[in-house]
């Protein structure tokens, strides 16, 4: 794991898609960080731009694998912390999608497999080479880790309660082997398994295979590392939830980012599904 924040320091913050680095970088210029942003021009959402004018934070759009470029930017803004935030599609790797420079080359001939955490964790490995640690991605946002328990008005039913039960074994194995987070269940049957989709097409593929009915349990993997590849799940969650008839979301306590935080809540409410916190074993 990477170090948490004492004082205000000089960050990094890597950008990927999604709301994820929005709340990252406005927190941190909250706290008062002075952040330097990298943005992926194939990921990043193009208004963390206007963000970063309004937050006084440097921005500079670079293409994935261009690792080189990121630490020399960091560097030059004496950056001695960093955080990695928002996804990047896994397909990219296999896609053609990354066109790695010389030093993500070097970072790939240390890993022995493609896996997030066998990549990630090589990258991480080369910037503490260079001074910069990567520190937990939700460092800044604790409030919005989901809770332990039911967090909607409605409890699970029993029958959901049996799915989840059937689920955990199996999601968490396949955490543990970096395959996906995500499982969908129905009458303790699994109906599809998360790769590398993501959470929300993994939902809609078990609504078309299953129908109504389904429960989806979402889990950390069983060291996960919260530098990188943390379970998020937000309002787009439940809506792809509602739309293929899933009705309980099963996540891991402390461990997954509710990204729209108390929004999640109400936009389950609303749909009348269920969300339970799992508390898990230390």
């Amino acid at each position: 794991m990477g170090p948490a924040l004492e004082g205000v320091v000089r960050l990094g913050l890597i950008a990927g898609n999604g709301r994820f680095p929005f709340l990252v970088l406005e927190a941190a210029r909250a706290q008062g960080h002075a952040v330097t942003v990298i943005a992926a021009r194939e990921e990043t959402f193009p208004d963390l731009e206007g963000l970063a004018a309004r937050v006084g934070a440097a921005i500079h759009w670079i293409s994935l694998g261009q690792l080189g470029t990121c630490l020399r930017v960091f560097e030059e803004a004496g950056v001695t912390h960093a955080i990695m935030a928002g996804q990047v599609k896994h397909t990219k790797i296999f896609s053609g999608g990354i066109v790695p420079d010389m030093t993500f080359l070097s970072v790939l001939r240390r890993v022995r497999s493609m896996s997030t955490d066998g990549v990630i964790g090589a990258v991480a490995e080369l910037f503490r080479e260079r001074g910069i640690e990567l520190i937990d991605s939700t460092a800044l946002l604790a409030p919005l880790l989901a809770g332990a328990g039911v967090l909607t008005a409605r409890q699970p039913t029993d029958e959901e309660r049996a799915d989840f039960a059937f689920g955990y074994p199996v999601a968490d194995g396949l955490a543990s082997l970096d395959v996906g987070q995500t499982i969908v269940v129905k009458r303790r049957a699994v109906v599809a398994v998360e790769a590398m989709e993501g959470t929300d097409a993994v939902i809609a593929r078990a609504g078309t295979l299953a129908g109504a009915g389904t429960v989806v349990v979402k889990v950390a993997r069983p060291r996960q590392d919260m530098r990188f590849d943390v379970p998020v799940v937000g309002v787009a969650t439940i809506s792809a939830m509602a739309a293929a008839g899933a009705t309980a979301l099963s996540v891991d306590a402390a461990k997954t980012l509710l990204i729209d935080g108390a929004e999640v809540v109400v936009a389950a409410n609303a749909a009348s599904i269920s969300i339970l916190g799992r508390e898990r074993a230390a």
